[in-house]
């Protein structure tokens, strides 16, 4: 019950907090007149984080397919490319936890150890493989100990390209009269870079040949690195959303030998900058509502008041469903697969004035807004 008791004192401070942030919203957000999705006026909108990968194996056609289904304005996919310049949708470049590669003989010497963003992984990676090749291998549940019913959906799907998915958002928003969203994000810029696969000039191309580099149209473009998205600000006219990790620094500022972390992007002179190339941020949700030692929700900070006051628009990232991804007074029971209050997450961020949310579970999160 204490637990309860304190998460009512968030979301009235939050409610002190929104109070201010309604004079400095951007214009527009949220609104469907232009956009895509569901959302009205002034709603947050909802992005299928890798589809509704809360149900089906992620950076599938068919976990964008049920997020579309479940009324997400937008689908993600992350995009890596494959040693033929092919972007597909994959969390990582790194593939031995979210296909099959491995039970595959004919692979066995693909397998090895690689550093991207400085941190050594071994494993088989996309820029090994042909689109061809990658196309025999099928989809398996990335966190199989939290979603074992996902696993049921192993084997059944193919790893699909960018394009897919642009023309099943297309298909889609012409089946259902929404107009659906498409939000990539570009996976390690400057580890590809490096190896000669640039993912900005293949991502251009996808969009101009399906219609989508105009401001109005349904896609926005994501990076958790500066370079690549100042580069895509100059190439191409759509949205950009910085992101914004817990911890740490956009790899290219390390790269390069910069001393600037994601902290200093989210000061007031941080958010200036960013909002000369970028008209979103997406936070990792803790930079907002920042969990205490204990797990439990600390007080809101005022990021999403002050990025409002320069322009940008605020899309957390991730919410989930299940216990191990709540805040300790949200979580019911002490299985950490089971769902825990999900709802009271999404009210305590929707009061704050976020803009949109990042979600492995689209249904509840459409049902958290619209209700």
């Amino acid at each position: 019950m204490r637990n309860r008791h304190r998460l009512v004192a968030l979301l009235g401070a939050a409610a002190l907090v929104a109070t201010t942030m309604t004079l400095s919203s951007p214009a527009g957000a949220g609104t469907t007149g232009s956009g895509p999705g569901r959302a009205t006026a002034g709603e947050p909108l909802v992005f299928g984080h890798r589809g509704a990968s809360g149900y089906r194996p992620e950076h599938t056609l068919e976990a964008y397919r049920l997020a579309i289904a479940m009324g997400a304005d937008f689908i993600e996919p992350d995009l890596v490319p494959t040693s033929d310049g092919v972007l597909v949708a994959r969390h990582e470049n790194e593939i031995s936890g979210t296909t099959d590669v491995a039970t595959k003989p004919e692979f066995a010497d693909r397998r090895t150890t690689k550093v991207v963003d400085g941190v050594s992984y071994t494993g088989w990676f996309t820029e090994d493989f042909t689109l061809a090749e990658l196309r025999t291998l099928r989809a398996v549940e990335r966190i199989p100990a939290i979603r074992q019913r996902n696993t049921l959906y192993d084997g059944r799907y193919q790893v699909p390209t960018f394009d897919e998915v642009l023309q099943l958002a297309a298909a889609e928003s012409a089946r259902t009269g929404r107009r659906i969203g498409v939000a990539p994000e570009t996976k390690h810029p400057t580890y590809f870079d490096s190896i000669g696969l640039s993912l900005e000039e293949p991502l251009v191309r996808s969009l101009d040949a399906a219609g989508l580099r105009t401001p109005g149209a349904p896609v926005v473009v994501q990076s958790f690195e500066v370079t690549n998205l100042r580069e895509l600000d100059r190439m191409t006219r759509v949205p950009l959303v910085q992101l914004v990790a817990g911890s740490g620094a956009p790899y290219d500022y390390v790269a390069a030998g910069r001393t600037e972390t994601y902290a200093d992007l989210l000061t007031d002179q941080g958010l200036r900058g960013v909002a000369r190339y970028a008209d979103w941020i997406g936070p990792d949700k803790n930079r907002i509502v920042p969990r205490a030692a204990d797990g439990t929700l600390a007080a809101p900070t005022d990021l999403v008041d002050r990025a409002h006051a320069r322009g940008l628009r605020v899309v957390p990232y991730t919410f989930r469903n299940e216990n191990t991804f709540l805040p300790a007074e949200l979580r019911v029971g002490t299985d950490p697969a089971a769902y825990g209050d999900a709802f009271a997450e999404y009210d305590l961020f929707f009061s704050l004035g976020v803009d949109g949310v990042f979600s492995d579970n689209p249904d509840t999160a459409v049902e958290a807004r619209d209700s």
